[in-house]
């Protein structure tokens, strides 16, 4: 990977949505060599997709708490439950298994704190084995993720 395609990738990451021609006079290409690199990026895996960045608020997702969780087991079965069952839950933005503790950090987009607590009593702690949840509530989000 060189500095061009380092500069594609950038632009993309700024506005997915740039034509090839905006993209290649971006990065000083012509159009045909621009594609090309763009079309190798993504055979490469390098870019994985293109998505919109949707506003929490206008969904009813603006509520977002950070969420800290540890397992009483770590034993296969009670992991591959507990990953599978948060991962399906369309409240849970994102789910991270982590290297010491807590074993899980999680990140909850939803309306309110009504919504977060009827998720977390009604959701979470059903879920067998989770023995501790800690809960983080954002007063400033200084640099969004992308």
């Amino acid at each position: 990977m060189d500095l061009i395609d380092r500069a594609i990738i950038a632009e993309l990451e700024r506005d997915g949505r740039l034509t090839n021609v905006e993209l290649a006079q971006r990065v000083g290409l012509t159009a045909g060599p621009c594609l090309r690199r763009v079309q190798r990026l993504e055979a490469e895996g390098v870019i994985r997709g293109y998505r919109a960045v949707i506003d929490a608020a206008a969904v009813g997702r603006s509520f977002e708490v950070l969420v800290d969780l540890t397992l009483d087991a770590q034993d296969a079965e009670t992991v591959e439950y507990f990953e599978q069952t948060l991962a399906r839950a369309e409240e849970v933005v994102e789910l991270r298994r982590l290297f010491g503790s807590p074993d899980y950090f999680v990140r909850v987009a939803v309306a309110d704190l009504g919504a977060y607590e009827a998720f977390l009593s009604q959701y979470v702690m059903t879920i067998p084995r989770v023995r501790g949840i800690t809960s983080h509530f954002t007063l400033k989000n200084v640099k969004p993720a992308p």
